[in-house]
């Protein structure tokens, strides 16, 4: 019972804690002078996500059937109709972590999510709506997107 209440909470709820995370970080440890060109980044780097995991997820589908499908169950958290390649809960929070990491340099706030991104991750896969793959895939789409952030100015 406790085991799929944690599974449940980090597959779902815990995204809660990295969005205002994310929201305190990039609202009030971005510097005011730096804020409209690093939003900029942010926006370009979030679409560019969205847009490549939709074109990958179109052509590549690893599996019709998400896991908790194959194994005749039900799901261990929420997720969305469709097959699950890459892990959308995975772009958003690697997303907000890469954001985070290179808009502020907060090295805690960027442990913390970290720390949370992976916590999600694993409860996606053991709540059965993801597999592995799906979930890297999310990391790794959201990793390349946040390319928008090389040539990025140092803040002093």
């Amino acid at each position: 019972m406790i085991q799929e209440f944690l599974i449940r909470f980090f597959a779902d709820y815990a995204m809660l804690p990295v969005v205002l995370i994310g929201a305190y970080a990039l609202v009030f440890k971005v510097p005011r002078s730096h804020r409209l060109a690093a939003y900029s980044r942010i926006l370009m780097a979030g679409l560019m996500a969205y847009f490549l995991a939709k074109a990958i997820g179109s052509i590549y589908q690893p599996m019709s059937q998400r896991p908790f499908e194959i194994l005749g169950t039900t799901a261990g958290a929420s997720f969305l109709n469709n097959a699950g390649f890459p892990s959308d809960h995975i772009l958003l929070v690697t997303a907000i972590v890469t954001a985070v990491w290179f808009e502020t340099k907060q090295k805690l706030l960027t442990i913390i999510l970290l720390a949370l991104l992976v916590a999600i991750s694993a409860g996606r896969v053991l709540a059965l709506v993801h597999t592995p793959l799906d979930v890297i895939g999310g990391f790794v789409i959201a990793a390349v997107s946040s390319l928008w952030y090389i040539n990025r100015k140092k803040v002093v």
